[in-house]
């Protein structure tokens, strides 16, 4: 793959480049939704079908508190990426000692309070009847470590900025492979059950954290850092906030919306219900891989040149991660309307599942050829510091579209209803970025215009 410098994000050939962003981040991304995926095949067939619903109760809430990291992660490297393009290197050191600052303070806390609360919030999100007990074990042990997660999350997305999307890889991939190995070893050879699954997934975390440290203290990094850039500057917290509000917004959309889906499905079937959905949510984290690779590729790219003032760059780093992802979620959305059972199949033998849960895939995963323009268009606000627009953006499609619709329909269409709000939404909030971002395109992207760095 050859050596790469933040310099090369502005000087390379974009396909080219956004391909050898996009390509680690793929592979990253891969190994670790392989990594949900095989996880919750191996908790299915060794624990039992009402394991895979308890592990879906506890991930948005682990999930939420890891998000934190990401937010600050994103916020901070859109930053870092325009520090680097305008030559500000002493801002980039200074934005990325806050970034871990704020990241252990929050998650510290949020893990805190969510061990504080744990019986309350399980109930919340869905974890009733023979859940229950299965997800409370689970998430007491997965909270203790979310920290470690928090600051790898974070972690993850500076190495990209830096334009070292091959480290970034490898930090995705480190936990994901000893998730698996441990999880053979806690759960099939040790019998440990669901406690097995949590700790081979906490230690996971710790993995990851490890190579973190390394990578930062290597000669691959740029970023060497020192004490003092950890004290907490208010302009940089302020601007990584509102930028990183923007992520930490989606995720907890993402966590209300389990919170609706487990209640409305456990309302309206039961167990089976919130398991077919546990394993549709597993197959939307694991499919989508190749097309949040492009995403995660776009963002330094954009970012860099933005900051750079090289706006023709911009517009066609735009128009190539579209027209990639575009593709590739093609290919994603006809293999999963061939084989939805077969898919089923590999998760769990319960026939009342397998019989249900296809039917629900179809529906969930109608409209994926179309969310290339919603996701790289939300991408792309966030890449150039744009924090309001961004926001938006990332809640149209879950926030002001598939939460109200999920609350609709079942009154309608029952169970069906529930499945429907999936596409309906991404065509909405499809049609709504389409509008936003061309009109960016043209007004802010025209040669010669001059760009104020200016949170809008």
């Amino acid at each position: 793959m050859g050596k790469v410098t933040s310099q090369d994000l502005g000087t390379q050939s974009i396909s080219k480049l956004l391909i050898k962003q996009a390509l680690p981040a793929s592979i990253g991304i891969l190994v670790m939704s392989l990594n949900i995926l095989v996880d919750t095949i191996f908790v299915g067939h060794w624990i039992g079908s009402i394991a895979i619903a308890a592990i879906n109760v506890v991930l948005p809430v682990s999930f939420f508190i890891a998000a934190l990291g990401m937010a600050i992660g994103i916020g901070g490297s859109s930053i870092i990426s325009r520090a680097l393009g305008s030559e500000n290197k002493s801002k980039a050191l200074k934005t990325f000692g806050n970034q871990v600052t704020l990241t252990l303070l929050l998650t510290v806390t949020m893990a805190i309070l969510g061990l504080w609360f744990t019986d309350s919030i399980i109930v919340s999100f869905g974890g009733k009847g023979a859940i229950f007990e299965p997800a409370k074990i689970y998430y007491k042990i997965v909270l203790y470590c979310v920290p470690f997660l928090g600051l790898c999350m974070m972690g993850n997305t500076v190495i990209r900025a830096e334009g070292k999307p091959k480290f970034a890889m490898y930090a995705m991939m480190i936990p994901s492979v000893g998730n698996l190995l441990m999880d053979y070893i806690f759960i099939n050879v040790l019998g440990y059950g669901m406690e097995g699954a949590a700790w081979a997934t906490t230690i996971s975390y710790v993995f990851c954290f490890i190579y973190i440290i390394w990578f930062f203290k290597s000669k691959h990094s740029e970023l060497k850092i020192g004490f003092s850039h950890f004290g907490l500057n208010l302009d940089i917290v302020k601007e990584i906030s509102s930028l990183g509000f923007v992520t930490l917004a989606r995720q907890a959309v993402v966590s209300i919306t389990y919170l609706f889906m487990n209640n409305i499905l456990f309302h309206l079937g039961g167990e089976i219900s919130v398991t077919a959905y546990a394993i549709v949510g597993r197959m939307l984290m694991f499919a989508m891989f190749p097309v949040l690779g492009v995403t995660q590729g776009f963002l330094p790219i954009a970012g860099f040149n933005y900051g750079a003032q090289n706006y023709a760059r911009v517009r066609e780093t735009i128009n190539t991660a579209i027209k990639y992802a575009t593709i590739l979620a093609t290919f994603v959305f006809l293999i999963l309307m061939l084989f939805p059972e077969a898919i089923t199949r590999m998760f769990t033998t319960d026939v009342d599942v397998i019989n249900q849960t296809p039917s629900a895939m179809r529906w969930v995963f109608a409209a994926t050829p179309i969310i290339a323009v919603q996701l790289i268009g939300a991408a792309y606000f966030q890449a150039i510091g744009k924090a309001t627009p961004a926001l938006l953006l990332t809640l149209t499609r879950q926030g002001f579209f598939f939460i109200p619709l999920i609350l609709i329909l079942p009154n309608f269409f029952g169970e069906l209803g529930v499945w429907m709000s999936f596409p309906i939404s991404d065509v909405l909030s499809t049609i709504v970025t389409a509008y936003f971002l061309n009109r960016e395109i043209v007004k802010t992207l025209k040669p010669g215009v001059q760009v104020s760095e200016s949170i809008s």
